[in-house]
């Protein structure tokens, strides 16, 4: 059965001379049921593509029932080391809302539903070895190259307090990285300040629906304040850190309609 998702890889020299490349998997919004079969096993392959390091950026719920169904999905890949932040949807469950309301500008309105057991799924994943990044800073050596992360809890939802991790790169560290679910602005900007080298985040499933484009496709949404154009993939302003965004594997189950816009993971070489 061929994959149901697109693998994006990306190279970037980011490490310091004479180190060994880091090979990084990051993949978002899940949204998982119990029941989905193909997606589980979709999930389940995202082990061959052997990475050093796993990222996910939240949203990994759609339901009351999923966090089994989640750590089961994510088996052979909890054994690797991980970070992850949470997303509005890890915290409440998908409820029914106009689809084309996704498409409107964003003005701050939450239609939230039921509260969902994210508590469980963080214990779980915590367990199995992964670090969870909602407002912590770690570091951790992956192939002898000192890795410094931090990630604040979701923005969407305006849970984000970055000063709680904020402060300059560790001297011992290699490479820093931050993590969110909601690449706003604030937080990116935030992040730039302290001068992190790489930002990933999820959230805005590239647009979900895009139009074709001069350079392919072009996104009529991020639902957040981020510019379209960096609704999906690696891209960089300036001098500030390089950002990705995941376009995710999943949707909500009352707008399950994604346009010129696959389910997709990252999968970015960190180089000397």
């Amino acid at each position: 059965m061929p994959m149901a998702y697109k693998v994006q890889r990306s190279i970037l020299p980011l490490l310091p001379k004479g180190s060994s490349d880091i090979s990084i998997l990051h993949f978002s919004d899940l949204h998982l049921r119990p029941g989905q079969k193909r997606k589980i096993a979709d999930i389940k392959s995202f082990i061959n593509l052997k990475p050093d390091l796993v990222i996910t950026t939240g949203d990994f719920l759609a339901h009351k029932d999923a966090v089994g169904p989640v750590i089961n999905a994510l088996d052979e890949l909890l054994d690797l080391p991980g970070f992850f932040v949470f997303g509005s949807n890890d915290y409440y469950g998908p409820k029914f809302k106009n689809p084309f309301s996704y498409l409107k500008k964003d003005h701050g309105e939450r239609k939230l539903g039921n509260k969902l057991p994210w508590q469980s799924l963080q214990k779980k994943l915590i367990s199995r070895g992964w670090k969870d990044l909602n407002h912590n800073k770690v570091k951790i050596k992956v192939n002898e190259v000192m890795v410094e992360a931090r990630g604040t809890d979701d923005a969407h939802l305006e849970l984000d307090n970055y000063p709680l991790v904020e402060g300059a790169v560790s001297k011992s560290a290699d490479i820093s990285l931050g993590v969110t679910h909601a690449p706003y602005e604030r937080v990116l900007a935030a992040m730039a300040q302290d001068k992190l080298d790489l930002i990933f985040a999820g959230h805005t499933h590239g647009g979900q629906v895009r139009l074709p484009w001069l350079d392919g496709s072009r996104s009529l949404t991020t639902n957040c304040d981020l510019e379209n154009w960096r609704s999906r993939g690696v891209t960089r302003v300036n001098n500030e850190p390089w950002l990705n965004v995941s376009a995710g594997i999943g949707m909500s189950p009352f707008a399950p309609i994604r346009f010129a816009c696959s389910p997709e993971v990252s999968l970015i070489t960190l180089t000397a």
